[in-house]
């Protein structure tokens, strides 16, 4: 899939009044991928408003979707304030809630501003892609990791932290916080809507990962059964995704099979545009002996 592919993929089709309907790519996947149906949520969302731009957004996952099926997003227009519109999407198919979102928009303002500073990092330009990286874990890990990046194109990825690609023991503790470069690889229209379903797109990516890799783990592996629960961002300031973005996470607990992970994403210049929380679903899968 290439950039052009993603806009596409956001351009959803009208069915009534505040109804959409929205596809999945031939990638592969054996479910709809979390951020595709979070950025078409939001493009359903956006549809329904004008002159405010949204500032948060926060989702539940209920059913695993079907990729070989169209998704319903129908839209409910909850308020719409002097300052302040909020929507509720739900997303359907075969009839069955999939997915919800709510999402608040806002009028531009002037306020107080402050951030967190953006760490001292390298430029993505010097760093290995994770198939190269994942080349220090042996010739199997490379594979599996080669045909998960090509089901995520057009994300592309550059990880900071390469302990996660090197040998671990099982179960031995590191600190739970990774790093990478992630943008969109080809250029996408100046709409600042398309960059935002984008940023929510690419926000679903690696966060799960910051829990298993602090227990020397990681998704490749096959070890667990892992899903998206539920995803909020918070947009903060202008930004492209179609740009290298700084995606700073950390994991501040996992308990009961679950994962909690939060997420900072920066410009190269330094400006904090994003925050995202997610929690996780992260079951040890059980071996099953003949």
């Amino acid at each position: 899939m290439t950039a052009d592919d993603l806009v596409s993929l956001f351009d959803l089709e009208s069915f009534g009044p505040d109804r959409y309907v929205g596809h999945s790519p031939p990638n592969g996947w054996e479910r709809v991928f979390g951020g595709q149906v979070i950025a078409q949520a939001l493009i359903a969302a956006q549809r329904t408003v004008e002159d405010r731009t949204p500032h948060s957004l926060h989702a539940y996952f209920i059913l695993g979707g079907d990729p070989g099926e169209p998704i319903l997003f129908e839209v409910e227009r909850i308020r719409d304030g002097r300052s302040f519109t909020t929507r509720r999407v739900v997303a359907r198919q075969r009839g069955e809630a999939i997915f919800v979102l709510s999402a608040s928009f806002q009028v531009e303002e002037e306020g107080l501003e402050h951030q967190f500073p953006m760490p001292d990092v390298p430029d993505p330009e010097g760093l290995p892609d994770p198939v190269q990286l994942a080349a220090l874990a042996g010739k199997a890990a490379q594979q599996r990791v080669k045909g998960f990046f090509d089901h995520i194109r057009p994300i592309e990825l550059r990880p900071l932290d390469l302990r996660r690609y090197q040998p671990a023991q099982a179960g031995q503790p590191r600190d739970p916080r990774q790093s990478i470069w992630i943008r969109i690889a080809g250029r996408l229209p100046d709409d600042p809507a398309i960059h935002r379903a984008a940023l929510a797109y690419l926000s679903d990516m690696t966060l799960l990962d910051t829990v298993l890799v602090a227990h020397g783990y990681s998704i490749s592996s096959g070890r667990f059964q892992v899903a998206s629960l539920d995803h909020a961002i918070w947009l903060h300031r202008p930004f492209r995704a179609d740009e290298w973005l700084l995606y700073v996470q950390d994991s501040p607990s996992a308990c009961g099979a679950r994962g909690l992970t939060r997420g900072l994403l920066y410009t190269r210049a330094g400006a904090l545009v994003a925050s995202v929380a997610q929690e996780g679903l992260l079951r040890a899968r059980v071996a099953t002996v003949i």
